[in-house]
C-alpha cells in the first residue's frame, strides 16, 4: 500500500474549514489541476455523495473523477473513496482545534494492483504532491475577504 499525509495548522474554526471541504465543488479553487468538480448525487459533504471531478489539460483531462463521501462528522473528520478516475484512492480530511485555530490532517492510501504495482513509485510521488496542496488550502482559507465598494 502507499499511503501519504500532511498537515496544517489553519487559522479559522473548524466548522468552517469542515464545511469548505465538506462542498467539493470548492476543490477547485485550492486543488491544483482541477477544472471542475460537479455534485452528481446526494447533498454536499453527507455521506453517500458522489462528485465528479474534471481535470485541467493534462493527460488526465480526458478521464472524469468520481468519489463518494463514506464518512462525515461536522468539524472532525471527512473521508472519500475514489469510485472512478486515474488513481483509485481512499483517503480523508481530520480536523482538530487548536485554540482558534483547525489542524487539518490529509491523508491517502493506494493499493496497486496489476501493472500499476510496478510504479508504486510513480504512486507514491503523486499521492506526496497532492497531499502537499493542502497548503493551498491554507493560504484560499486563510486569505482576507475581497471587500466590496
Amino acid at each position: 500500500m502507499v499511503h501519504a499525509s500532511h498537515d496544517v495548522l489553519i487559522r479559522c474554526d473548524a466548522l468552517s474549514v469542515f464545511g469548505f471541504l465538506a462542498d467539493g465543488v470548492n476543490n477547485p479553487r485550492w486543488r491544483e489541476g482541477l477544472r471542475s468538480v460537479v455534485l452528481r448525487s446526494g447533498a454536499p459533504g453527507a455521506v453517500g455523495a458522489v462528485y465528479q471531478q474534471a481535470y485541467e489539460n493534462t493527460s488526465l483531462s480526458s478521464i472524469p473523477g468520481t468519489y463518494r463521501i463514506t464518512a462525515s462528522r461536522s468539524g472532525a473528520e471527512l473521508e472519500f473513496a475514489v469510485l472512478y478516475g486515474p488513481v483509485g484512492t481512499r483517503g480523508g480530511y481530520y480536523l482538530s482545534t487548536e485554540g482558534d485555530s483547525t489542524r487539518v490532517r490529509y491523508a491517502l492510501d493506494f493499493t496497486p494492483r496489476g501493472f500499476r504495482r510496478f510504479y508504486w513509485r510513480d504512486s507514491q510521488r503523486l499521492l506526496d504532491q497532492e497531499v502537499l496542496q493542502l497548503e493551498r488550502l491554507k493560504a484560499v482559507l486563510e486569505a482576507p475577504a475581497e471587500r466590496v465598494a
